[in-house]
């Protein structure tokens, strides 16, 4: 996503926070435009999906499409439902928290579409196995049988949803979809009975008439042509579209055979012929005949009563078969796992809003009460995300006021004085209840609501365009009227008690007698209820769906279609709230590994803190205190014009850097080649380290079987193995000092080596102590206390000896070195290789003094680890005497002495020592006996030494012997 802000100017921005003026409603469709007229359906804001419906197919839900988006970060790569999908995945798996996708749009904007798509992107992604990919196939094959039984040919869709589908998945510890199961809601039953002109009923009963077998037609008692039935002449059937259902009832067949074959294959034909008793109710054979005093306006709606029924609670079951399918063998096994980890995929039918007020029948005041309350909770979930960020990175949080559709969602569902509740009461009430009871209790009730208003309480204006049998509810998108004529039997829903006791229960097709069984049906507030609450404890991403043009039209870009649209999905609501503090957030080391070519501090590569160098990349680019904020691991910046500067000069930079010629074909030709040739050589290379492997094992084992052979090629390469590990192990593990009597056992072919290495280990300790007791015997206090310490070849540490490895040194100690002029200590390491002195810091060479210029070394007789190195004070390469300090004094010098041939060279002295400081200049050293080691510069400009006394040391010994602690300390002081 980031690579692509430079093309903000032709397709728009990918994420609308960063719209320059993000209040304009028309700043907004325009980018949309933009975008939808490239093909760019996508378009984030923030972690939200905005999708355009195409009305076409575009190449960019290929597999590698799929796997370009795998375990990407969500923002480095252009917006995409699998960057939605992907990111909720890896989210579940990661965080261990379940996840939510709520998928939102009015009909035709592409909801089945987009559930479709993420469940493609997670059965080809997700981990594989001979069961996963049984639950895989089944996840995808329900998904055309639902679309059967609940989706329908509408004027603004030809397979619209008509209900509302909440579908969990569920996956094992190692990530792989093991189960699911779907709750559906709000399934338009009225559709069974009645549809608007141009629309049709529900695709199966197409799909069955048209495509069915005539065997199966002469069982079910039905007829080839849809024109015979009441509840299907209201649109007529194109050839092209017959000839499409009867493809989809062939290949329905073959699915609803692999679903029900669990329950077994009889269930299918049972099926069937409850569709068949839909169309034709009053067909059903009972077992008496029945007088009813009923007159034909009653009988007619008990008919339709009994079709909405039986279909409504047909579709019920099958929902639930599917969930026994897809549960029963995986549940079982990975129950005793611990919970599930659930990615939940909630589709959902927005308002239907258009240019003028709508009035809606019962039904879509269900919907529309539905997306209420889904509109409530986007937006308080979307400002508890945002706040919780803020939170998170240290960031002051200021409260933004929105729209707080709360209010509506209290009018509906308040107990005992809301309109559901009040509705409730009506219906169940005793006398003569109605319709228009119903309006005037609401009337009395919360007529006074602002939201709120009827024929009877509006003013002169709105009564114009106001039914006496209306109510008008103002919507956070926008007013609505509903016409109150059939709430009250749409909301019972009942069956007569007779028709359902005499006809169903004693029915012979026992499906029937299990889904009319008496049972109370879950109220819709309840669901919605119990659907909020499950939304609420997961961890929400939303998808929000537009329809761009009514005539389904690709290319086609209707603006006052989309603006209705963007109102009513609170899109602008949302990048309010998302835009109230600062348009652009991303982790740190995003940020400077995208910027950093544009500060000299930063460039090529920052080895400090993130924050830090993003602190210095945005002083230097000149932000401004108001600008931005830097939280704990993001930098936040207000305005989108600062990023967009940045990202201006970004692209000049990359001109400098020659960036744009390396995208040039060419040079992408000759990378893939000098990749593929690389990836030959390592290719070539791993195999031969595995044959040489191979062939070294060989040597290794035959060895072993002729290990107390003489030598020969048999068992060379394992005795040579042998004495490697013991010289290695006896590199590790020397002694301790001259008296320790420790020494690996060797080996047998090694013994007489090791008689001969010990004895050369301790004449060479030998040598050196001897010269030391030369030079330094009865001269020096400290010298006593290095006889028993074994002189080694380095005293640095693992990491000291990585920098100097290059300087081949033959000895290597920590030193401090004193500044000739102000005497400052500074922390250095002196090699001794075969030729010179050298003394480096941190693998720098600061200087070097070759052992034929090296006129003498200097030392006091004290403790001290002063001394000094002479150099000649001509010497051009030299600057001067070298003050150094060890605390390894008495070996350092003896090193030196040894390495540079200058026994005799070494002067003791006491009391001062006087040193070149470089042009003629001299310096002087003072050493003084006191009770703790000093080094510091003294008043008359000497360096002054104060070195602990041997004698005291050993008179302070002996007190503490003898005496307390306490005792000690009062003498002392």
């Amino acid at each position: 996503m980031e690579s692509a802000l430079t093309a903000r100017d032709r397709v728009g921005v990918q994420d609308f926070v960063l719209l320059e003026n993000y209040t304009s409603e028309a700043a907004f469709i325009e980018n949309l435009r933009k975008r939808f007229k490239e093909n760019l359906i996508y378009t984030y804001i923030g972690s939200v999906l905005v999708s355009v419906n195409p009305y076409r197919e575009l190449e960019i839900y290929t597999k590698n499409h799929m796997e370009r988006y795998r375990g990407v970060n969500f923002y480095e790569v252009s917006p995409h439902i699998y960057a939605v999908a992907d990111n909720s995945y890896r989210s579940m798996r990661t965080e261990r928290k379940d996840q939510c996708i709520l998928i939102s749009g009015e009909s035709g904007a592409g909801k089945t579409e987009a559930s479709k798509k993420i469940l493609q992107y997670y059965a080809v992604t997700c981990p594989a196995s001979e069961q996963v990919q049984t639950v895989k196939d089944r996840l995808l094959q329900s998904n055309p049988v639902l679309e059967a039984f609940g989706n329908a040919k509408t004027l603004r869709n030809d397979n619209s949803s008509r209900f509302g589908k909440y579908m969990d998945i569920q996956f094992d510890f190692k990530g792989a979809p093991v189960g699911g199961h779907i709750i559906n809601y709000l399934l338009e039953k009225s559709r069974v009975v009645h549809q608007n002109h141009g629309e049709r009923n529900f695709h199966i009963f197409y799909q069955l008439i048209e495509g069915g077998e005539e065997d199966l037609l002469r069982r079910l008692g039905l007829e080839r042509n849809p024109q015979q039935y009441q509840y299907l002449v209201k649109v007529s059937i194109s050839t092209c579209e017959a000839k499409k259902d009867c493809r989809k009832s062939k290949f329905m067949q073959v699915l609803m055979n692999l679903i029900y074959i669990v329950a077994g294959l009889t269930d299918c034909v049972s099926v069937l012929s409850i569709l068949s008793l839909s169309l034709s109710p009053s067909c059903v054979c009972f077992l008496q005949q029945l007088m009813s005093p009923l007159n034909l306006e009653q009988a007619s709606s008990a008919r339709d009563a009994l079709s909405k029924a039986v279909y409504g609670r047909t579709f019920t079951w099958l929902v639930n078969k599917i969930n026994l399918l897809e549960n029963k063998d995986y549940l079982r096994k990975y129950t005793g796992n611990g919970r599930y980890n659930q990615l939940i995929c909630t589709n959902t039918t927005h308002l239907k809003f258009t240019a003028f007020i709508v009035f809606c029948s019962f039904e879509q005041f269900c919907i529309n009460y539905c997306n209420e309350k889904l509109q409530q909770l986007f937006i308080e979930l979307t400002l508890k995300s945002e706040q919780e960020e803020y939170e998170s990175e240290g960031i002051t949080w200021e409260p933004v006021q929105y729209f707080n559709n709360k209010i509506i969602c209290d009018l509906v569902e308040e107990k005992f004085k809301g309109i559901i509740s009040i509705l409730d009461e009506e219906c169940l009430r005793p006398g003569d209840a109605s319709d228009f009871t119903f309006l005037e209790k609401l009337e009395d009730t919360v007529g006074g609501h602002p939201h709120f208003v009827t024929h009877k309480l509006a003013d002169g204006k709105t009564r114009k365009v106001m039914g006496r049998d209306e109510f008008r509810l103002l919507h956070y998108a926008g007013e609505v009227n509903y016409n109150v004529n059939g709430f009250l039997d749409k909301n019972n829903d009942l069956l007569f008690r007779n028709l359902k006791e005499v006809s169903l229960f004693s029915a012979q097709n026992y499906i029937i007698s299990i889904l009319l069984c008496d049972v109370a049906a879950t109220q819709f507030k309840a669901s919605l209820a119990k659907l909020m609450e499950i939304l609420m404890s997961k961890e929400p991403s939303y998808i929000r769906c537009i329809k761009p043009n009514d005539s389904k039209q690709s290319g086609r870009f209707d603006e006052v279609l989309i603006r209705h649209q963007v109102k009513y999905l609170g899109l602008m609501e949302n990048l309010r709230v998302r835009r109230a503090g600062f348009a652009y957030r991303r982790r740190y080391e995003v940020f400077l590994q995208r910027y950093k070519s544009l500060c000299p501090d930063t460039w090529p590569n920052w080895q400090g803190k993130l924050a830090d160098g993003v602190a210095i990349l945005v002083k230097h680019l000149g932000y401004k205190p108001e600008e931005y904020k830097l939280g704990r691991s993001k930098i936040f910046i207000r305005f989108p014009k600062t990023l967009f500067a940045t990202e201006d000069a970004l692209e000049t930079r990359k001109h400098s850097l020659g960036e744009s010629s390396w995208h040039s074909k060419a040079c992408k030709i000759m990378s893939i080649a000098i990749q593929a040739w690389w990836r030959g050589i390592l290719a070539r290379r791993r195999a031969q380290r595995r044959r040489e492997a191979a062939d070294t094992i060989r040597r290794f084992i035959k060895g072993f079987i002729y290990r107390h052979k003489e030598r020969c090629p048999e068992n060379e390469y394992f005795l040579d193995y042998v004495r490697y590990s013991f010289l290695m192990k006896l590199h590790r593990n020397l002694p301790k000092n001259v008296l320790d009597k420790s020494w690996p056992t060797p080996p047998a072919a090694l013994v007489e080596f090791s008689v001969i290495s010990l004895l050369s280990f301790l004449c060479l300790q030998l040598e050196q102590k001897m010269i030391a007791s030369e030079i330094f015997k009865d001269k020096k206090d400290n010298y006593p206390q290095s006889v028993s310490k074994l002189f080694v070849s380095t005293r640095l540490s693992k990491s000291q000896i990585l920098t100097i490895i290059s300087f081949c040194s033959q000895y290597a100690v920590p030193v401090t070195k004193y500044d000739r002029k102000g005497y400052k200590a500074r922390p250095r390491q002196l090699l001794l290789t075969s030729s010179s002195a050298i003394i480096i810091e941190e693998a720098k060479l600061k200087q070097r003094i070759d052992y034929g210029a090296l006129k003498g070394i200097s030392v006091s007789s004290l403790s001290d680890g002063l001394f000094v190195l002479h150099v000649p004070s001509d010497d051009n390469k030299q600057k001067g005497d070298v003050v150094l300090q060890s605390d390894h004094v008495i070996e350092t010098l003896t090193k030196i002495a040894i390495c540079a041939d200058k026994i005799n060279t070494i002067n003791i002295n006491q009391g001062s020592i006087k040193f070149t400081v470089g042009q003629g200049k001299e310096g002087i050293i003072d050493f003084t006996p006191g009770s703790e080691l000093l080094v510091a510069k003294a008043k008359n400009g000497h360096l002054s030494v104060v070195s602990v006394l041997k004698y005291f040391q050993m008179f302070l010994k002996q007190l503490l012997h003898k005496y307390s602690f306490d005792f000690v300390s009062v003498a002392l002081k």
